[in-house]
């Protein structure tokens, strides 16, 4: 999958590298997503995102205009991300779940969060339901042409 990931700190690199495993063509940059920056999203399938980044219905009307299908987001936290205006624009949209965040060390936690970020990427590659990191009211029930019933991650 190709994806961007904007607001990438120098402490992240490493663990998104490690994690992705060379399976997705992944473009990082220090630089926030915003109005200005949603332009280096063209020609990608995916946006990784984070707390601070503008993920506002203006932006994902630019994204979606872009093509973009996917927006995974590094935290736990979906409040920075205009779900209505994903849903109403077909964008899926995922976290990581909280409990990653018991991790002891600063390392590990950036280790655990980039390899469930990379996971939802694989995930939605493979057409597959991504459980609890959906943030889509049990959509993929619904559209089965997203979902395996041999692979149901939902929690029950």
């Amino acid at each position: 999958m190709r994806a961007v990931a904007y607001s990438i700190k120098s402490s992240e690199k490493e663990p998104l590298a490690i994690a992705n495993r060379k399976k997705h063509d992944i473009t990082l940059i220090s630089n926030a997503l915003s109005e200005d920056t949603v332009v280096y999203a063209e020609g990608k399938e995916a946006v990784i995102v984070f707390v601070d980044d503008e993920v506002s219905e203006k932006v994902i009307n630019r994204l979606a205009d872009l093509g973009i299908k996917y927006i995974a987001t590094r935290s736990t936290s979906v409040e920075h991300i205009d779900k209505q205006a994903a849903v109403s624009r077909n964008i899926r949209i995922a976290n990581v779940p909280a409990s990653i965040l018991k991790e002891g060390s600063q390392e590990a936690l950036s280790m655990a969060l980039a390899a469930e970020t990379i996971l939802n990427l694989d995930k939605w590659q493979h057409k597959k339901c991504l459980g609890s990191a959906c943030i889509c009211s049990r959509a993929c029930d619904q559209h089965t042409e997203w979902f395996d019933p041999k692979e149901d991650d939902h929690e029950k």
